[in-house]
């Protein structure tokens, strides 16, 4: 269900973005988005009734001129984009996420947990944490763990939060789409594999976060992160050369209208190009999946407010479009 049948407003960078849309009652296709939020229906513009946003990007190198040129092209058809449904913007094959990425954020955990006995003055433990992020930066990894498709849902659509999660909680962040198959491939030439951009919300229920019958295992991602559309994506994927700077965008996640999450992609520990070649040093990314970069500060629990039934949550990042999700509470089973 759809918080708003037609969408609201999501300016983008660039002459295009790349959406996944549907008719009443009809199949999902892809979709050209221009300026003015008019449609081109790509399966009609590229002559193929079968393709899907994957498809584009697997072959993305050949078919991107071939965007820019249909979005240059004024005599293509167009529709409004408010007789669509607008969906999750592509159906990734794999999905990295990471944790502990934004400085500030993480140096108010480690100023917030003080261990038992130590006294110290605020500014004094602030400084110890931020010379360890500094350090964290120079010598350390990302954080990466491995999250679910099934877990993904469109920009508007109601957000279920399961009768079991106490603690369900927001994650805005910046999401890097692959272009093309990435293994192993250095910081400096990672970009290079980078189709696009997109937004993700990546909820997480606070209470399932450790496990409480075996602490020695440590985190399960698997019951706090991927319950089904705990990821809203989308609305587009903002092409990446229309996005100077990925490592220069405001994040910004308002709750029931009230601003919660206001930062920089600056403020990432590990910046895009470094998140991407980590996850491929281990794993082959594939094109269409999702490099998920942290969320800044801002989280519920810093608030001390968790989500509920019929809470809204807008997010937006510069030149990426809006989402807007409204929570539900779901039906013990």
């Amino acid at each position: 269900m759809s918080v708003n049948p037609a969408p609201p407003s999501a300016p983008f960078a660039g002459p295009f973005a790349l959406a996944t849309l549907s008719s009443p009652g009809g199949p999902e296709f892809p979709a050209l988005i221009t300026p003015g939020e008019l449609v081109v229906d790509l399966r009609i513009a590229l002559d193929d009734v079968q393709l899907t946003t994957r498809r584009l990007l697997e072959d993305w190198a050949a078919l991107l001129p071939r965007l820019r040129s249909l979005a240059a092209d004024s005599t293509v058809a167009r529709e409004p984009l408010a007789r669509f449904q607008v969906h999750a913007p592509v159906e990734p094959r794999q999905v990295f996420q990471s944790g502990a990425n934004y400085r500030r954020h993480v140096i108010d955990l480690h100023v917030a947990h003080r261990a038992p006995g130590d006294d110290r003055p605020e500014d004094v433990r602030r400084a110890e944490a931020a010379e360890i992020m500094d350090r964290r930066a120079a010598e350390d990894l990302p954080y990466v763990f491995i999250g679910l498709p099934s877990a993904i849902t469109g920009p508007y659509d109601d957000v279920v939060l399961p009768s079991w999660a106490e603690k369900p909680d927001w994650e805005l962040e910046l999401t890097a789409v692959i272009g093309r198959p990435a293994h192993g491939v250095s910081v400096e030439e990672a970009l290079e594999y980078v189709a696009g951009y997109t937004i993700a919300n990546d909820l997480t229920d606070r209470a399932t976060v450790f496990r409480r019958d075996m602490p020695q295992i440590g985190t399960d991602w698997l019951r706090s992160k991927n319950a089904p559309g705990f990821t809203p994506l989308g609305p587009w994927i903002v092409p990446a050369e229309a996005v100077a700077d990925p490592d220069g965008l405001r994040l910004t996640l308002k709750l029931n209208g009230e601003t919660m999450q206001d930062e920089s992609t600056k403020d990432m520990i590990f910046n895009v190009a470094r998140m991407v070649s980590y996850a491929s040093q281990s794993a082959q990314l594939l094109p269409g999946d999702l490099v998920l970069t942290g969320s800044p500060a801002g989280n519920g629990m810093h608030w001390g407010r968790l989500l509920r039934d019929g809470d809204v949550m807008d997010g937006s990042i510069t030149g990426l479009g809006a989402q807007r999700t409204r929570c539900v509470a779901g039906v013990a089973s």
